[in-house]
């Protein structure tokens, strides 16, 4: 490959703001609070920081209804706050990458209150509107993500409109030109202030079909699931035309110097090679986040992908999100060091999400507390996003010193021992584990752009055989090679190698540094080895 971009050997840390630090104390993060830590996040190592929404909203999905695309909520600060702080990252070398949302707009969004204010306004067309099936019922039988129908009755101008999420957030009609003009010029307001790059929301739902043909039954469906998936999107979602739409957003940001599309693709991977081709640059592999936490099964997601991906297309791999249980619930805080590990290692830009450097867990809410409103709409599924979005924990103080006033959400209970302030002065804190991880790739070009080479054990250990407890690959490039052996079993592992002679760099453990390595590594219990091979 050419000399890598930024966004190639860097690494990607996301910011939900309302949880990052609060700057005035009315329990909600803002921007001067993210500007507050950002010696923190230049200490730890990351190299851009993506910020979820910050745009003026009604917040009936917290953010993600935009009422007005090109300022920030007063919640959040004002446009000099951003300015302040998109400088004084940058001064630092810090990119920042905000959220584009393309799909929906907030109903309280001047174009859509035009729009539905007649059925001959100039900006009705802006939006998806059917009039109803016979009998009344909506247009089809598309489903809302959040659940219900993805269909709203507008009393004033009886017609339905579409909405893939709330019936706060009505859908745009990218078919039109002028939608697009209007959502062109919202990537340069952005740009032209200085913005590194876009993470682009929901975006292979961006374009529908134009016919709205009933989307088919799932036959893989059972009850108990989440509602949504009664049916297969395949007219709501993931369309060919889509392609196009990412080629108008990708020349866009191509007249601008060294930025980045990140895009927001809940697919297979083979669908995912499509969104490469249509101009994304990292088409987020969410694979981590799904699949089950065994080294055989990840072995196979990982030559998979690197199977699909062309010699100009960059991997990516995501640990956690504000849309997922965080990783150190859903494998255990042992094995949260082992991700930590993989996820920094794996060949392909990474994307940390705030708190899981420190091990935060989900946090449970009681019902009365309940905020998000995915939860509110399908209750008792156990859908809400609530648990893995609470305040980043900053130290023990009180409100784990996120805030003065009362958080917007629960704190952990444990924060008084799993925070910033105590992890950062202790030598074998998960914290500080990911500080030398960051601090390693960053130094070593074969671990941030080096090729990447399953290995397998030449021995076995047990009933099973090493290669279903342990996960080995190397990293090779500008003449230095480096074996990952990481162990996910709670068994003391005997790996069996034939890469030669070399020594620890780095343990999960942090306590292993130096040490000699030959033909056999011996791993403890949940315990990941970075050695560079000699």
């Amino acid at each position: 490959m050419e000399q890598p971009r930024w966004w190639q050997h860097g690494v990607l840390y996301q910011i939900y703001p309302r949880s990052c630090m609060d700057g005035d104390g009315d329990g909600v993060g803002d921007l001067r609070g993210v500007l507050s830590r950002l010696e923190y996040y230049h200490w730890l190592g990351v190299t851009a920081l993506w910020l979820s929404p910050f745009y003026p909203s009604p917040m009936a999905d917290f953010g993600y209804d935009v009422s007005n695309y090109t300022d920030v909520d007063p919640l959040f600060g004002t446009l000099d706050d951003f300015d302040a702080l998109l400088a004084a990252a940058h001064r630092l070398n810090i990119k920042i990458v905000v959220d584009y949302i393309p799909n929906h707009t907030s109903d309280q969004h001047p174009w859509f209150l035009a729009a539905r204010s007649s059925r001959q306004h100039p900006q009705r067309d802006w939006y998806i509107w059917r009039d109803p099936a016979p009998g009344g019922d909506p247009p089809n039988n598309w489903l809302s993500v959040f659940g219900g129908s993805a269909w709203q009755w507008d009393e004033r101008t009886s017609q339905y409109f579409l909405h893939s999420f709330l019936k706060e957030q009505p859908d745009l009609n990218w078919r039109n030109p002028d939608v697009r003009q209007a959502m062109g010029e919202v990537l340069r307001f952005w740009l032209d202030r200085g913005v590194d790059g876009f993470r682009v929301d929901a975006l292979a739902r961006v374009i529908k079909e134009a016919a709205l043909r009933d989307d088919p039954p799932n036959p893989a469906y059972t009850p108990g699931q989440d509602p949504y998936y009664q049916l297969l999107p395949t007219y709501s979602r993931d369309l060919p035309e889509l392609q196009e739409v990412i080629g108008f957003l990708r020349r866009i940001v191509d007249e601008y110097d060294d930025r980045v599309v990140i895009g927001e693709v809940y697919l297979p991977l083979p669908r995912l090679i499509a969104y490469y081709e249509a101009g994304v640059h990292l088409p987020f592999n969410f694979q981590l986040l799904k699949v089950a936490w065994q080294p055989l099964i990840i072995r196979q997601v990982i030559d998979t992908y690197e199977g699909l991906l062309s010699a100009q297309q960059w991997p990516n791999w995501v640990l956690g999100n504000h849309d997922v249980s965080r990783i150190a619930t859903r494998v255990g805080q042992d094995q949260a060091r082992v991700a930590a590990m993989l996820l920094l290692t794996l060949r392909g830009t990474p994307t940390l999400y705030y708190g899981d450097e420190i091990g935060m867990r989900d946090v449970a809410i009681p019902p009365a507390l309940v905020q998000d409103p995915w939860e509110k709409n399908v209750p008792g599924r156990g859908l809400g996003r609530d648990p893995e979005r609470t305040p980043m924990q900053w130290s023990a103080e009180r409100q784990a010193g996120f805030t003065s006033g009362t958080p917007w959400l629960p704190l952990a209970d444990d924060f008084m021992e799993v925070n910033v302030v105590a992890q950062r002065h202790d030598p074998r804190s998960l914290l500080t584990l990911y500080r030398r991880l960051l601090k390693l790739r960053a130094s070593a070009p074969a671990l941030h752009n080096g090729a990447y080479a399953p290995v397998g054990s030449t021995g076995a250990a047990g009933p099973a055989g090493v290669d279903e407890q342990v996960l080995a690959y190397t990293r090779t490039g500008s003449g230095n090679q480096f074996l990952i052996v990481l162990n996910f079993s709670a068994a003391l592992v005997p790996f069996m190698h034939a890469k030669g002679h070399g020594h620890i760099c780095l343990s999960t453990e942090l306590d292993r540094e130096g040490e000699e390595v030959t033909g056999t590594l011996t791993l403890r219990a949940n315990e990941g080895i970075i050695v560079q091979i000699a």
